[in-house]
């Protein structure tokens, strides 16, 4: 089938002049904004997973969809590492679940008409939505240098091309292979291995965007950098303290979670600049109290906090713990807990007794009776999971606002106990198992070893370039092959028109996809698109169909079995593409079997089994109904791979994210009808939004103030100490309910606001939740 006409969007009048604000819903009339919803999925939820379903895929194809995504014969859901119950659903999936599959397993195709009709320039002028509703990719494609047109090309010229753009350099290190998270465990250790073996660490990857700050945080502090808790520990939780994260579109099926939390007579505290539909009532379609019913209300707490003001509130409340401890003494701090398993208590003791209450306030924008009673839910609870997502990632302080999470939690003994645990939850379904299997620029010397041992080549030791010094590589012309396995890297990483400049610098840019988007039209001098299989569908080698392998944000590694035949003849599986790259690149170099791999990816589980800890009998565990846990030494033995041999409590100076007179603080966020850069409509029901995105949510006080009015069109300019000026222009002002002082627009568009030096300390995560802009009135041209 070809590729349709995309839906009509909201037309967006870019460059007008002045009017008064009243014009304006005269000037651009089909954006509609409404109300944001007190309550989140129920009926709307199924209409709006199911109609697009039915409609683009057909009765039957989405009914075998729909019977086995998330089961345990099944496929895992590409669009969230939310980990499944013991006890499955028939209908195991969630709204965005279900578009994400719609998205993926459409069967329309891109003909090869297309690329003569959109060249280049055609396809910049293009939007995410537009891109993303042309199709599926089906056959490589080639844009030579000098040309603006893709052309098609085979495989195995496809995969010349990539051996010749890489032994043109005069250095591996001349190369960036950048990993999406949707990548599974064996694509990813093959992608890897490839990688070193060709001489380089260069392996930046969507982590360096999100969950960095996790990963460093948690690291140092517990030995590991990933969730201490298990899916059944939300339902045997006192309080769940929900920071920074908005489970109703990011992860949906987290709602099913809290609501078993709340029946079980736990407590649960939202902690957010913005209310979330998901976090105030939840209507469980799963239940007839969901569908005739209230539903079940979440958050018994909301504490709109000020943007970047996480920190300041975690530590009060730690000092209030030591407070309670001092008037009660040897019954509030779990002093067991503390002797034997925490190191550098008394430090932490000392500097947390001089945090000072105006500061906190300032930080926070927070009343001391909000915080008080924030203190006393974690005082009154035996068992509490601290959650967390981007809210807390991509601030410029994350990693000690993370540490302050661990140090509040080790405080009461909340770590290696039923119910209780540090709970960071992934995006991408196996963002967490690419890192396992070795996508990190600087694997520890263990990993390495293993490594070398293995496959018997020297492993290249020096760390690479991670995703923004892959960026700067780029600009500087220091890297000049850029591969991505999956993704739309130019439409995620911050500071878009510095990204897109460095990136049209590579000698040759390759995309391994699925679909059109934004990095596709942004290109190398020569460029190629390599389409592959989605995980949805059938993945048939030469030893019959195969299946790969996923890691959730518990540690737990289940099957993902391919349910619906390919769209088109002649796709490769990811795993075939990148063993032709590294068969025409590197030959028989270090006698690696390449085509054995392809064949049976039994061979790859059996290499991986003897490399990366807690897979040492991958092929039998991989093949129980449910899969395995990974060892998790925090969680299973209360054990720390840290510097101390205990968890670590840490000192971190309080720094308040000043606001200029006149300007707000931005946050970038998705819409509801969104997976990270891929757009599935316009709207954003929970929000109120539709037919459209170009929109800032700002405090109805704050618009007032700055002499602005709802519904009126406003430039965003983004301030930093570098002079450039970063601009996103016409934009509606959205009265909403959002914390003083602070705004939100949606990601990717806003990207182009956040500087590229404007990164984590520490992780060098991108801070798109702390963004100084100022909004100037859009002149409008008089009628």
């Amino acid at each position: 089938m070809s590729a349709r006409k995309p839906p009509v969007g909201a037309k967006i009048n870019r460059g007008a002049e002045p009017t008064e604000p009243a014009a304006f819903a005269d000037i651009y009339p089909d954006i509609e904004i409404g109300h944001n919803e007190p309550w989140a999925v129920g009926v709307p939820a199924i209409l709006n997973s199911m109609e697009p379903a039915l409609l683009e895929m057909g009765v039957a194809r989405t009914a075998k969809l729909a019977l086995t995504i998330n089961q345990k014969d099944g496929f895992d859901c590409m669009s969230c590492a939310w980990p499944d119950p013991g006890h499955r659903n028939t209908l195991e999936f969630c709204e965005n679940g279900m578009k994400a599959v719609t998205w993926e397993a459409t069967p329309i195709t891109v003909p090869t008409s297309f690329w003569t009709e959109n060249p280049i320039p055609v396809l910049l002028e293009k939007d995410e939505y537009w891109l993303g509703q042309q199709g599926r990719l089906t056959e490589p494609v080639y844009k030579a240098a000098g040309s603006d047109v893709y052309e098609p090309v085979s495989w195995e010229r496809a995969f010349e091309i990539v051996a010749e753009g890489l032994g043109r350099l005069d250095s591996p290190d001349e190369a960036a292979f950048y990993t999406s998270g949707r990548t599974a465990n064996e694509t990813a250790f093959l992608y890897q291995l490839f990688v070193r073996a060709f001489g380089t660490n260069n392996l930046p990857d969507c982590s360096n965007m999100c969950h960095e700050s996790t990963g460093t945080a948690m690291g140092e502090t517990v030995g590991i950098g990933k969730s201490t808790v298990s899916y059944d520990d939300f339902g045997k939780a006192d309080l769940i303290i929900v920071l920074g994260q908005n489970p109703g579109t990011n992860h949906p099926r987290m709602l099913s979670a809290l609501e078993e939390c709340k029946r079980g007579g736990g407590k649960i505290i939202a902690v957010n600049p913005l209310p979330e539909a998901g976090l105030i009532r939840y209507k469980n379609p799963q239940k007839v109290r969901g569908i005739l019913g209230k539903g079940t209300a979440i958050a018994d707490q909301f504490l709109q906090i000020r943007a970047a003001g996480d920190m300041a509130l975690l530590q009060r409340t730690s000092k209030r713990v030591l407070e309670a401890e001092a008037r009660h003494p040897g019954t509030v701090l779990d002093h067991d807990f503390l002797a034997e398993h925490v190191s550098d208590f008394d430090a932490f003791a000392a500097h947390i007794a001089d945090v000072d209450e105006a500061a906190v306030i300032a930080a926070t924008g927070l009343t001391s009776d909000e915080m008080d009673a924030f203190a006393d839910a974690y005082l009154a609870a035996d068992r509490v999971i601290i959650t967390w997502a981007m809210g807390i990632t991509q601030q410029k302080k994350a990693v000690a606002t993370i540490k302050e999470i661990v140090n509040l939690l080790l405080l009461r003994g909340n770590i290696g106990k039923p119910g209780a645990g540090a709970s960071p939850i992934r995006g991408h379904s196996n963002v967490q198992g690419d890192r396992t299997m070795g996508i990190f620029e600087k694997m520890p010397e263990s990993f390495m070893d293993a490594l070398e041992a293995e496959f018997g080549f020297p492993v290249p030791r020096e760390h690479g370039h991670d995703a923004l010094k892959a960026v700067t590589g780029l600009a500087k012309g220091d890297v000049k092959v850029f591969v991505a396995l999956g993704g739309n890297f130019v439409g995620a990483i911050s500071d878009t028109a510095i990204a897109e400049a460095a990136m049209r610098g590579a000698q040759l840019t390759v995309q391994v996809s699925t679909k059109l988007n934004r990095s596709h039209a942004v290109t190398g001098r020569e460029a190629l698109i390599l389409p592959t299989l989605g995980r949805t569908e059938v993945d048939l080698q030469a030893t019959g169909a195969q299946f790969v392998s996923v890691e959730d944000s518990v540690c737990a590694v289940h099957a993902s079995h391919g349910a619906v035949k390919p769209v088109a003849p002649g796709l490769k599986s990811e795993v075939a593409i990148v063993c032709g790259i590294a068969k025409a690149t590197l030959g028989d170099r270090y006698g690696i079997d390449w085509d054995a791999f392809v064949n049976d990816y039994d061979v790859i589980r059996d290499r991986i089994s003897r490399v990366v800890p807690g897979f040492e009998n991958f092929n039998a565990d991989i093949r129980k109904a449910a899969g395995f846990i990974l060892p998790n030494g925090p969680r299973d033995s209360r054990t720390f791979n840290t510097r101390t041999g205990k968890a670590i409590m840490t000192v971190n100076e309080l720094e308040h994210l000043e606001r200029p007179e006149g300007r707000l603080i931005l946050q970038t966020f998705r819409s509801h009808d969104q997976f990270n850069t891929t757009i599935y409509s316009l709207n954003d029901r929970y929000r109120g939004i539709k037919k459209g995105r170009d929109v800032v949510f700002v405090n109805p006080d704050d618009i007032a103030e700055l002499g602005l009015a709802d519904g009126q069109r406003v430039d965003i300019f983004s301030e930093w100490t570098d002079g450039v000026e970063r601009v996103v222009r016409n934009y509606r002002v959205v009265s909403y309910p959002s914390a003083r002082g602070c705004a939100a627009a949606y990601y990717p568009e806003t990207n182009v606001l956040v500087p590229l030096e404007s990164a984590a300390d520490e992780s060098n995560t991108p801070v798109s939740k702390g963004v100084i802009v100022r909004l100037e009135p859009v002149q409008v041209p008089a009628r």
